[in-house]
């Protein structure tokens, strides 16, 4: 999948089949979007494309107003997104930086200098909620005149339905803020996971018995936080079953070495040896969260903490376990 940062750049397709949205968590709605755009593109015989936004819109909006509260808790980063838009096949995704210019910029200038002249669209498929342009000014209704003015498709899918629950990223954020990890997955249609560069930290947990791979969360709102059983990916050639903390750290200095920001730090319960102590710096993972364990705890003290670390391990491994019994027993039944 071809990457731009906006349209004005060598190499990108001058015709494409285009959708557009922030599309955060890339869920089963966003998913089977995506299979229809596809499926369009190849019959125009162009390529597929997606326009995302970076920051979120209503991230920019929210700090030009002073008023943090009002930006929307994150699902994923930029770089799962990416990697989910390449897994559903898109073959050239554009990140809009949404700035000033562009949270201004007038819905019939957006058709004109974006879709039109921009990326040369000739297919446009959006959501049954979609507004564009300035204030939100521009409908569906506006955009597929605009089409059969200019000659281009437009086409709307309507929402996506799990068990009679509309698809949403609102619902995927309200699994996840309530730590039903397996209500998200149902939405997501897999585990709900976060992948990154592993980055240096205090080296508190390696003194402490409890080494641990540490993901920076650049957004400081992460849709889940918590302590969480997960398995990593990345380290070998199978999942590796662990233990994360997805948050702030209460219990440690505010003012450390990665200045107060959201940390997914996470120890896995059977380090590979073939890694060494340190042999996870540098390396992309891939960090599943299967089960909430609990909020995070403040721990009066390192003593304490250590034994809180000890705790969610065995309930870690105690998780783990059910589930190799649930596995076992469906293979049992699948034999009869």
């Amino acid at each position: 999948m071809l990457i731009f940062r906006g349209f004005n750049y060598p190499g990108i397709s001058t015709a494409c089949a285009l959708t557009i949205g922030n599309f955060d968590g890339m869920h089963r709605g966003h998913q089977a979007m995506l299979a229809l755009l596809s499926n369009e593109a190849r019959h125009r015989g162009v390529p597929s494309c997606v326009m995302t936004f970076e920051p979120h819109p209503r991230d920019y909006f929210a700090a030009l107003a002073h008023k943090p509260e009002l930006a929307p808790a994150r699902i994923g980063t930029l770089r799962d997104k990416l990697t989910e838009l390449a897994r559903c096949g898109v073959d050239q995704t554009v990140v809009m930086p949404f700035d000033a210019r562009l949270a201004s910029l007038p819905p019939q200038a957006f058709i004109d200098d974006v879709l039109v002249r921009g990326l040369g669209a000739q297919y446009v498929l959006v959501g049954d909620d979609f507004r564009f342009g300035a204030k939100r000014a521009g409908d569906y209704a506006m955009l597929d005149a605009a089409g059969a003015a200019a000659g281009f498709d437009v086409a709307r899918m309507n929402s996506y339905e799990v068990h009679g629950l509309r698809v949403s990223s609102s619902a995927v954020r309200e699994a996840l803020g309530q730590g039903l990890m397996d209500d998200a997955a149902a939405l997501l249609g897999r585990p709900y996971s976060i992948s990154g560069h592993v980055v240096h930290g205090r080296k508190l947990g390696r003194d402490l018995g409890f080494p641990t791979l540490n993901l920076r969360f650049a957004h400081w709102k992460p849709a889940a936080s918590g302590i969480f059983a997960v398995q990593v990916h990345g380290l070998s050639n199978l999942p590796l079953p662990g233990v994360a903390n997805l948050g702030i750290r209460p219990s440690l200095d505010p003012h450390d070495v990665n200045g107060g920001r959201v940390l997914l730090e996470t120890h896995c319960l059977d380090w590979p040896a073939a890694l060494g102590p340190v042999g996870g710096y540098g390396k992309i993972i891939r960090v599943e969260l299967l089960h909430k364990l609990h909020d995070e705890l403040k721990y009066e003290g390192l003593d304490a903490l250590k034994a809180g670390i000890a705790r969610d391990c065995l309930d870690a491994r105690a998780f783990f376990a059910s589930m190799h019994g649930q596995t076992h027993r469906q293979t049992t039944r699948d034999r009869i």
